[in-house]
This record gives C-alpha cells, sequence and structure tokens, in this order.
C-alpha cells in the first residue's frame, strides 16, 4: 500500500507534471505529423524510424559542430528524408503503406547502429556538453505563478515550440482553406482531384511535414531531454504517437489529451526512486496505458475515408 500512497502523493507535486508536459512533447511533435499525414490519406506508422534518425543525427551534427540549433535542423531534415522515402513508395509506387512504415522503422534501427559502428567504432558514440544542449527557458514572471508556473513556464525551448505547432496545427487543418484541401484529399481523392487539387503534390507535403516533425522529436529527445544517442533509444515512442493520434481521433488537441496521459505514465516511471515501485512494474505503465486506450476504441475512432489508399487517378 505505501507504493500506492507514493503514487498518489506524487500525482499532486508540479515535478511530476513537468516531466508529463516534457514527455508528452516528445510524442505529441510525431503524433502532429501523423494527424496531418493521415488527414491527407497516407498511413504513417514510420514515425518512430524518423524520430530515431532524427535523434542519431542530432547528436552526430551537435557533436561535430557544437550547436544545438544547427544540429536540430540536421535533425529535421533527416527526419523529412526518411518521410520522403516513405512517400515516393506509398504515393509514386502505391506500396501498402503499413509495410513501407514497417520497413523504415527496421531500415533506421540499421542504420543508425551500423553509422555508430563506422564512425565511433564500437565505443561510446559521445555525451554532448551541457552547453550545447537545447536550452531550458523559464519565462519570468510567469514561472513564479504557484504550481502552474513551474509545469508551464519552466521547460524545454522545445516544449513551447510544440504548444504553438499545437494551435497552429489545428488552426491550419480545420480554419484555413489548406487545411479544407488536406482533409478533402484524405477523404475522398477523387472528388478533389476533379475540383482541381493536385492529390500527390499534397500528400507528398503532408507525408515529410510529419518526418519534419518527427525528427524535431528526436533531436528534443537526444540533445534536449538525453545528451547523447544509444541505439533504439525512441523505445518505442513512434508507435506510442501513432496509438495518440487514434485515440485523438486525427485531431491535434485529441492527440495532445492522449500524449499528456502516455507522458504521465513515463513521468510516473522516472520518478521510480520516489515511489519505491518495482521498476519492472512501472516501465510497463506507458505501454499498459497504450494497449488500454486502443481496446478502448476498437470500433469507435473512425479515420479518413481515404486513410491507407492510394490514389490512381482516374479510379473511382
Amino acid at each position: 500500500m505505501s507504493g500506492v500512497g507514493d503514487i498518489v502523493h506524487l500525482l499532486f507535486t508540479a515535478n511530476l507534471w513537468q516531466a508529463t508536459l516534457a514527455a508528452a512533447v516528445l510524442l505529441l511533435l510525431p503524433a502532429l505529423g501523423g494527424v496531418i499525414s493521415e488527414r491527407s490519406g497516407v498511413v504513417n506508422i514510420a514515425m518512430e524510424g524518423m524520430m530515431l534518425t532524427g535523434a542519431f543525427f542530432a547528436v552526430v551534427a551537435d557533436l561535430a559542430w557544437h550547436n544545438p540549433w544547427l544540429a536540430t535542423l540536421v535533425a529535421i531534415v533527416a527526419g523529412g528524408l526518411m518521410a520522403t522515402i516513405h512517400a515516393v513508395v506509398s504515393i509514386q509506387f502505391r506500396a501498402d503503406q503499413i509495410v513501407s512504415g514497417i520497413a523504415i522503422n527496421i531500415f533506421a534501427a540499421g542504420l543508425t547502429v551500423f553509422l555508430v559502428n563506422r564512425i565511433y567504432g564500437l565505443q561510446d558514440v559521445g555525451h554532448v556538453g551541457p552547453n550545447e544542449l537545447l536550452p531550458y527557458v523559464d519565462i519570468p514572471a510567469l514561472d513564479q505563478i504557484p504550481f502552474f508556473g513551474q509545469v508551464v513556464f519552466d521547460q524545454n525551448i522545445v516544449v513551447y515550440i510544440a504548444l504553438i505547432l499545437l494551435v497552429a496545427t489545428h488552426i491550419v487543418l480545420f480554419r484555413t482553406r489548406l487545411g479544407l484541401r488536406i482533409r478533402a484529399v484524405g477523404e475522398h481523392p477523387q472528388a478533389a482531384d476533379t475540383a482541381g487539387l493536385n492529390v500527390y503534390v499534397i500528400r507528398y507535403s503532408a507525408v515529410i511535414t510529419s518526418g519534419l516533425l518527427s525528427g524535431l522529436s528526436g533531436a528534443f529527445l537526444a540533445i534536449g531531454i538525453s545528451n547523447t544517442f544509444v541505439p533504439n533509444m525512441t523505445d518505442g515512442r513512434g508507435y506510442i504517437a501513432l496509438a495518440a493520434m487514434i485515440f485523438g481521433k486525427w485531431t491535434p488537441f485529441g492527440a495532445f489529451i492522449a500524449c499528456l496521459i502516455f507522458g504521465l505514465g513515463q513521468a510516473i516511471y522516472d520518478n521510480n526512486s520516489i515511489i519505491h515501485v518495482s521498476p519492472y512494474l512501472l516501465s510497463m505503465l506507458p505501454y499498459l496505458l497504450t494497449l488500454i486506450v486502443l481496446a478502448g476504441l476498437v470500433g469507435r475512432a473512425t479515420p479518413p475515408a481515404a486513410d491507407g489508399l492510394p490514389y490512381v487517378p482516374g479510379s473511382e
């Protein structure tokens, strides 16, 4: 019972919710990318591989140039390039989008291990210096607000960027002409094509955008939260982001709520030294939450009508 009491006590601490928000943002970035991609009609389960690639190249670039901003840009581009592969295979060659995504995840895992051995040998990749990590920013005055100030206004800069992107993604998808076009292509590409929209361009742009956001998440993981690269360090977060997107019914704010739930599970696990519960039990918590959420949504969450279906011009 002491373990349960420790968890209850932990739930009322600002430190836990500060860590929850950071863990949620790590999932939110690829989840937003998944929302954009699948709203255009392309299933993207390759976010795990895109995150991992971004994390690796962020560390490589940071160790080489000692500039976290340049390293982050490299990570974003790396994620975008992996997404381009998925886009070409899925959109241009009309391959099975699930198979393509799994192949990219396997490719990314193998590629990063190969490059680690090729560039650094069998030794450690190395650690990024504390002055070369993405900075934490506390907003003056606002960070002094009891509880809420620490949770929201004393965070890594990527957290603020992600929250801005959350609002921007919602506005673009549901309040602009571009968003209407993306959703039209995902619901009925033939009708969109007849109306003069270029289905291929919109889908390519959406998928690559998902890669850019996943690459940013990888950079946040590697040079924002950690300070090094470890093979397979994404640890299934891309898949959890996919689950969050489904839980959120393909909407940005819905996905964010799901990310907070999963982030809470991760934050509780990270605070194991405080609550004295078996680490093996707590390590299952984020994934257990994922299974519970998905099991509860079977048959209830309806994706865009053309999600996962390759577009063939002239077909009905």
